[in-house]
């Protein structure tokens, strides 16, 4: 069933305290089992979360050679595309840092068979991550649209049913276009799973899934069945939730369990 109670933050600094909390996190994960795997978000709400870890001390204490870092989510266009999230990752972190290139997992999103690039990766999370049926991420970091979509898992789509693949390429009509995602079944099997959300356009959308988890919108489906559920937000995203729900639970841990 999952999380009931998602760990909901305000920042005030959201890109300097979330971009704190990520490493720190990758750190303990680091000195716990000596690897961490991590699906990252594009678009434009963590781009400043991704340069301060990349261009600020607070990721100098992140072995990053011991980082693996896929993609939640990518649109169909070549890395050297202005759209290309796996493009923006490379100019704002990776490309910044000193993540092995055997740890860095790009999806195709070029491919002119794109069914076959979500099979090609959906191996890459076996064959890297394992751990059985469903590979669990330590960590994925999660956006939301107002809309409710969040990877690229919009309403509406194939994709929000599918229950055995991990990776697909999914026909967004609304869009007019196909997108490659991680499913349901591999963002739940994740240890921890953070929505970072900011912006007041998104309050709407934080307070039907966050508050209320109202299950026509996609994101509310997030709910990880063994692992840790937080929310990190600006005061403008978090506007709408009911009085009560916003609360700060600690310092976020990070999760023993096999390589």
């Amino acid at each position: 069933m999952g999380s009931p109670n998602p760990d909901i933050r305000v920042l005030a600094d959201v890109a300097g305290e979330a971009a704190e909390l990520f490493a720190r996190y990758l750190s303990g994960c680091i000195d716990a089992r000596g690897v961490v795997r991590v699906a990252l978000a594009g678009g434009n709400t963590p781009r400043p979360v991704y340069e301060r870890l990349a261009r600020s001390p607070v990721g100098e204490v992140v072995n990053w050679r011991a980082v693996e870092v896929f993609q939640t989510d990518e649109r169909a266009v070549p890395p050297s595309d202005a759209d290309s999230n796996w493009g923006m990752l490379e100019d704002v972190l990776l490309g910044q840092v000193e993540v092995a290139a055997a740890g860095r997992h790009r999806m195709e999103g070029e491919a002119a068979d794109l069914t076959g690039a979500a099979a090609r990766y959906e191996a890459i999370l076996h064959e890297r991550i394992g751990g059985g049926a469903i590979p669990a991420f330590d960590l994925i970091l999660l956006g939301l649209g107002e809309d409710g979509h969040t990877a690229s898992l919009f309403p509406g789509t194939p994709a929000i049913d599918e229950a055995k693949r991990l990776v697909v390429a999914n026909p967004v009509r609304q869009l007019d276009s196909t997108r490659l995602t991680l499913t349901f079944p591999v963002i739940n099997a994740a240890r921890e799973v953070w929505f970072l959300v900011t912006g007041s356009g998104k309050a709407d959308a934080v307070r039907r899934v966050a508050g209320e988890r109202d299950m026509s919108l996609p994101a509310s489906r997030v709910r990880p069945g063994e692992g840790r559920y937080c929310w990190l937000l600006d005061r403008q995203a978090a506007a709408g939730l009911p009085q009560g729900v916003t609360r700060c639970s600690g310092v976020l841990r990070f999760t023993q369990g096999p390589t």
